[in-house]
């Protein structure tokens, strides 16, 4: 199966702050919010959206082809990507600007504040889905992960006009969207995901209800990180409950893990519940490693701890 990834490269620069945040900050200031975090460990590591996801599907057996920009430094993660047998024919590397940078600060309760130093990336406007299709290669799917806004918008219309089916992923895109397009990009996917506070940002731009929102996309996910997520289709509400991690080390990277593990099980046609569960146990891995693609599985392991997890066998060959 061929699932086309859309989203940023990128390195990220993982910072750990031995507090919380929520000390530092006082609510009758946050007009005129002026912080900074004396943090004790830093770390350099391959990402972005695209890149995360993809790594994930790969280790699951599905054929991911990054369609992204990246910069004149990118070299040593094309490497890491040709040695894990990952796509990179769609790749466009650009000679005169960096890769995209992740900058993120992590508390000891897992609250992060990151921003995201675009680079390359704003060259992802120039790309199309409609390049990569073709009858040798049929394309199953498309993931529309956060990117510069205004190449997210047109992946969207290329979706609609090829009558590909999209997981749309707007995140920290949110308020960059118009209304109309955001709508759009909503209305027209098979997958709508994002974290509950992003879909209270949703709900609130677009002055709409949450049971309207349910309406409007037949698959809308909300991940409560390590309270486990919640997938809602034809009325119906599924809780999916959080795999255990055996340590926790860094929760950057697990919502994209957990979005490459919902649909290595959605693209086999296996029901909600068990791509929720796969999802979880996706992103599990992460967590427990520095970094978004630190982590590494075979699916006889995934499949292990999935029954350990969740008390069933998951049918998934290996």
């Amino acid at each position: 199966m061929n699932v086309i990834v859309t989203g940023s490269l990128g390195f990220d620069y993982i910072m750990d702050f031995p507090g919380i945040f929520s000390d530092r900050i006082m609510p009758d200031k946050i007009h005129n919010l002026s912080l900074s975090f004396l943090v004790d460990k830093l770390n350099k590591n391959f990402g972005g959206t695209a890149g995360n996801i993809a790594y994930s599907l790969k280790l699951l057996g599905i054929e991911p082809i990054i369609l992204s920009s990246a910069g004149y430094d990118f070299s040593p993660y094309y490497k890491f990507l040709l040695a894990h047998k990952i796509s990179t024919a769609h790749i466009k590397i650009t000679n005169s600007i960096v890769t995209g940078s992740y900058f993120v600060v992590t508390d000891k309760e897992d609250n992060q504040i990151g921003s995201f130093y675009i680079g390359a990336s704003k060259y992802n406007k120039n790309l199309k889905i409609i390049n990569l299709i073709n009858k040798k290669n049929p394309i199953n799917f498309v993931v529309i992960a956060p990117n510069h806004p205004q190449a997210m918008n047109n992946y969207i219309q290329e979706c609609i006009k090829l009558k590909l089916s999209f997981m749309f992923d707007p995140a920290f895109q949110i308020d960059n969207f118009s209304n109309i397009d955001l709508l759009k990009g909503i209305s027209h996917a098979q997958i709508l995901i994002a974290n509950d506070y992003e879909i209270a940002l949703i709900l609130s731009k677009l002055k709409i209800s949450h049971e309207k929102l349910t309406s409007l996309v037949p698959i809308l996910i909300t991940t409560l990180g390590a309270k486990g997520s919640i997938i809602e289709n034809n009325h119906k509400k599924i809780t999916i409950k959080p795999a255990k991690p055996k340590n926790v080390s860094d929760p950057t990277g697990a919502g994209d893990a957990y979005r490459a593990g919902f649909l290595a099980g959605y693209l086999r046609g296996f029901d909600l519940n068990i791509c929720g569960q796969m999802g979880s146990i996706s992103a599990v891995y992460t967590v427990e490693k520095y970094g978004t693609i630190t982590h590494d599985f075979s699916i006889r392991e995934f499949v292990k701890r999935y029954k350990t997890n969740y008390k069933e066998q998951l049918n998934l060959k290996y």
